[in-house]
């Protein structure tokens, strides 16, 4: 009879080897070649400076980001006590961009929680059963994919009205195929593994099978999609309120942001420069410790 039990989780419950000496186990050789990457551990500095900044944005706000300062209106960085000056209608530019990490995170969280959430369920029912509820369930998601993602979100956002909860919505409804398809080819490989047929001649049910040993197997590439789905995610919404299809004024958001100061590019150009140095600096902090995890997690390392 094959292995009872996954290969992950095999590693992970390894005991001493003679000698003393013990085994690593997955997740930490995947740490120890993580903190060997330059550009993921920057990465992660990146994405952990910008959650300190919105955690404590009360306290390291210098100023109430609503609050308009009437004698210094698109005042220059260093102008009227204000380190990054203040937008057409005098408020402080700093104050917003670290209020405004509180939507881009809030937005990138909870929209790929969604996406990995039904792209997962769908991808582990579709490469399990197999048959006609495959062929269903992967139909649905070339529909999906006939349409371009921003497109999509914005005919969702027509549908239900712009609001940050719908945006949210739209960009988990508009994500979730590419887990979908990803995890459908990892449990197709799965499946056919030992340790899956020892489960079943043991009698374990299609359920337990798929949580406890088909599904711990998927979250290496289910992690590194979120981590640039993150990514993903802070672009599309910042688009969407660029178009006025998201976060509504005057609540700070970085896509706002950008759009109110698109009429000032040549007078005032910082009140659009550093939204936009934000975003770039966000993305790339999660597409650095994407790529890092992508390597880390490589089974073949």
């Amino acid at each position: 009879m094959g292995d009872r039990a996954s290969p992950l989780r095999t590693a992970a419950a390894a005991r001493a080897l003679p000698g003393g000496a013990r085994h690593e186990s997955s997740w930490a050789a995947a740490w120890r070649r993580l903190r060997r990457h330059r550009l993921a551990m920057l990465g992660l500095g990146i994405i952990v400076g910008i959650v300190l900044l919105a955690i404590f944005a009360p306290l390291i706000a210098p100023a109430d980001p609503l609050a308009i300062d009437y004698a210094h209106p698109a005042a220059p960085p260093g102008a009227g006590g204000h380190l990054l000056g203040t937008d057409a209608v005098g408020r402080d530019i700093l104050a917003r961009l670290i209020y405004g990490t509180r939507i881009s995170l809030q937005v990138g969280l909870v929209a790929v929680g969604i996406a990995a959430t039904l792209g997962t369920t769908v991808g582990l029912a579709a490469g399990y059963y197999g048959g006609w509820v495959d062929s269903v369930l992967m139909r649905t998601v070339d529909v999906f994919l006939a349409f371009p993602v921003i497109v999509l979100a914005i005919g969702i956002i027509a549908v239900l009205g712009p609001s940050l909860g719908n945006v949210v919505i739209a960009l988990g409804l508009v994500a979730w195929t590419t887990y979908a398809r990803v995890v459908r080819g990892q449990v197709l490989v799965l499946r056919e593994l030992d340790f899956v047929h020892a489960a079943r001649a043991m009698g374990v049910g299609d359920w337990r099978i798929l949580t406890r040993h088909i599904l711990p197997n998927t979250l290496a590439p289910i992690i590194v999609l979120a981590t640039v789905g993150m990514a993903t995610a802070i672009i599309a919404e910042a688009a969407l309120s660029f178009l006025g299809l998201g976060v509504q004024p005057p609540t700070p958001s970085w896509g706002t942001m950008l759009n109110e100061g698109r009429g000032f590019l040549r007078t005032a150009p910082h009140i659009s420069t550093f939204p936009g140095l934000a975003i770039m600096l966000t993305v790339l902090g999660f597409n650095f410790l994407g790529d890092g995890l992508r390597d880390a997690l490589d089974p073949r390392l």
